[in-house]
């Protein structure tokens, strides 16, 4: 169970964007799935595979760069994006 800990961490981030989203804040949502997703790659980054549990998908480099991407492409478009008077 110990080894959950950060999957939980980010599934967490993922839960409350999803609440957010689902409670017509996508804005911040989209923020938050952001933000989420680039402490999952921090945490793969640091975190040695034998402890990573579920955020090890494939190997590491891989799994960082997808998150950090996705992660921060999430973070401009909610950064970018006009609200049009929605928070």
């Amino acid at each position: 169970m110990l080894m959950q800990i950060p999957y939980l961490l980010v599934m967490l981030g993922v839960l409350a964007a999803a609440l957010l989203v689902m409670f017509d804040r996508w804005r911040r949502g989209s923020f938050v799935f952001g933000a989420a997703l680039i402490v999952g790659a921090v945490l793969r980054a640091f975190i040695p595979s034998s402890q990573a549990g579920l955020l090890q998908v494939r190997g590491k480099a891989f799994d960082v760069s997808v998150m950090a991407t996705v992660g921060g492409v999430m973070l401009w478009l909610a950064a970018s994006i006009d609200s049009l008077g929605t928070d």
